[in-house]
């Protein structure tokens, strides 16, 4: 435990929270701040001082609430949820929270808290905890956004012959846009990863939250490819493919591939193939509606109507074969067995 003056209670959380720089605090423990207002908690239990205990978790959570209004970015978000969860974690372990406790050994069991069970703070901490998750969110995806669209389909690593009368990439895309690569994307996924990791979030939030964003990637480019037409060819269902293996490798190489992210990225993955299947007899339409499960029947007659063939020897697809793919997806033999999980459109 930590003692303090109660007068000196300001002091502590200008230190601790307000006036706190979170990028020189690389070489600390992690979650140090919560460790140190655990041990200043500990302290106010022992000398049995309500009072105390409760100005100080009201003062910690108003403060980590001021600090975050002014944040734009991902590394105060990062930071003040890995310490609020920390602190919240602590609060359970030590206060009488039964999920906890049961897996407490005896030692921990007998450093328990002895006046408080503080289950008031441990609800406003879990509710301060999922509003800076949900400003993370936030955040990382606005940095993402706008490189999704140009990183996943218009950025050119694989030759490929382009649809005849094809407009420029640029034409069609604002100016407030840059053009960003793939390794741009990746680069910028690497550094929110090294962010989290540092600060010491739990594994288990790190996994949830690249299992959102990677959601959001798909939605973005899949949404984006139903609304171009120059972009539903065979070339750009290439390199969509190859871009997203190349994300597939990085979610392996960053142990993510149990987040969620590989489910996500099915309907783009299922997007880029029907780009590259054949069109024309029954046999394509099973092939297709079995390959696509994870596209709803409006998403592949929208992306099979967009199709725009590389030159004049591949015809467009025919309303006829939309009409069976329609069939065999709502009412035939292959429709019973489409599931319908989560959509990459949104």
């Amino acid at each position: 435990m930590l003692d303090y003056d109660p007068a000196d209670e300001p002091l502590l959380i200008r230190n601790l929270i307000t006036e706190l720089d979170p990028t020189k605090m690389a070489a600390a423990l992690p979650c140090l701040p919560a460790y140190i207002l655990f041990l200043c908690i500990r302290r106010a239990d022992d000398v049995n001082d309500a009072r105390r205990l409760q100005s100080l978790l009201g003062a910690a959570i108003t403060a980590i609430k001021a600090v975050l209004q002014e944040s734009r970015g991902v590394e105060l978000p990062s930071f003040w949820l890995a310490n609020s969860l920390r602190l919240l974690h602590c609060l359970k372990q030590y206060s009488g929270d039964p999920g906890f406790t049961a897996q407490c050994s005896a030692q921990q069991k007998a450093q328990s808290l002895r006046h408080f069970d503080l289950a008031e703070y441990r609800e406003l901490l879990g509710a301060l905890c999922s509003s800076i998750y949900a400003q993370l969110c936030a955040a990382a995806g606005t940095q993402l956004q706008p490189m999704v669209v140009s990183a996943m389909l218009e950025s050119q690593t694989l030759w490929a012959p382009k649809p005849m009368g094809s407009r420029s990439r640029s034409s069609h895309r604002g100016e407030w846009e840059a053009s960003y690569t793939l390794q741009d994307l990746i680069g910028r996924l690497d550094e929110l990863y090294r962010v989290v990791s540092e600060h010491g979030l739990d594994p288990e939030v790190i996994l949830q939250l690249f299992g959102q964003l990677l959601y959001r990637v798909s939605a973005v480019a899949l949404n984006h490819l139903l609304l171009s037409k120059e972009l539903c060819c065979w070339a750009t269902g290439l390199q969509l493919r190859f871009n997203i293996s190349q994300l597939e490798e990085w979610l392996h190489r960053r142990k993510l591939q149990h987040s969620g992210a590989l489910q996500a990225l099915q309907p783009l993955i299922q997007a880029a193939q029907l780009l590259q299947l054949n069109k024309k007899s029954q046999q394509d339409a099973q092939a297709i509606c079995s390959h696509c499960t994870a596209l709803s029947c409006q998403q592949l007659v929208k992306l099979l109507s967009l199709y725009t063939p590389l030159d004049d020897f591949e015809e467009r697809v025919s309303v006829a074969f939309i009409r069976t793919v329609q069939v065999h997806d709502g009412s035939g033999p292959w429709g019973g067995q489409r599931h319908y999980g989560v959509r990459g459109g949104l």
